[in-house]
């Protein structure tokens, strides 16, 4: 089953470094991130796990869990956290599933369902291509999803520029354009006629063309 923006992001329970979580339960009412690495003590996934941990802070602003997935058992998740540490300055400080059986990996579509073995004797080119982003909102849908392969490290910025959009614009009516950052003018979508724009904003919004209008952002 391949997975879909506005698809609702498959349960599982799993082993984490925080203990056994059922998925959806640790969603709760939040967002959540969901990043996954091939292998553990992978230099490029070493750099990424490390950045997050510092990012970290700024998802806690916005009501947004991050979790971890690598294929490898739990253990060794801790022992690459030293790893991680030593040489990014943050020690991840949010969960990271043991996936073993390659059960989430499949679940997600980053696998395929017939897959067989577990993550033992596995290679990160077997795992290639296990280095997914899952925005999920409080709704439990996928919200985004980004592929990187493995020689690219994640653009975790990006990621939360996205979220700060995908929230602004479940909120509002709007829509945000070409690399736009919080607090930058944003669109009026099409589904909003002229008239009901005038009454939603009085102060007034430019019109470029009938179907491109732009608009302070909302507070």
């Amino acid at each position: 089953m391949s997975l879909r923006i506005n698809d609702v992001a498959p349960n599982f329970t799993a082993q984490t470094t925080e203990g056994e979580i059922n998925f959806h339960d640790w969603i709760g009412d939040s967002w959540a991130i969901l990043f996954s690495h091939p292998k553990d003590f992978t230099p490029v996934c070493t750099t990424e796990l490390g950045y997050m941990a510092g990012l970290k802070p700024e998802f806690d602003k916005r009501n947004t869990k991050i979790i971890g997935l690598s294929v490898d058992p739990v253990e060794n998740h801790a022992k690459w956290a030293d790893d991680i540490e030593e040489t990014q300055g943050h020690k991840p400080n949010y969960p990271m599933i043991g996936d073993t059986q390659l059960e989430v990996a499949k679940l997600y579509d980053m696998l395929p369902a017939e897959e067989e073995g577990s993550s033992e004797g596995r290679t990160p080119a077997n795992n290639a291509t296990v280095r997914s982003v899952f925005v999920i909102g409080p709704d439990k849908k996928v919200k985004l999803m980004m592929t990187y392969p493995m020689t690219t490290g994640r653009n975790f910025d990006e990621i939360l520029r996205a979220l700060d959009s995908m929230q602004l614009t479940a909120k509002h009516q709007v829509a945000t354009p070409v690399n736009w950052k919080d607090g930058e003018d944003v669109i009026i979508p099409p589904a909003v006629s002229d008239e009901e724009a005038q009454k939603k904003y009085p102060q007034g919004y430019r019109t470029l063309k009938p179907y491109l209008r732009i608009v302070d952002q909302p507070k």
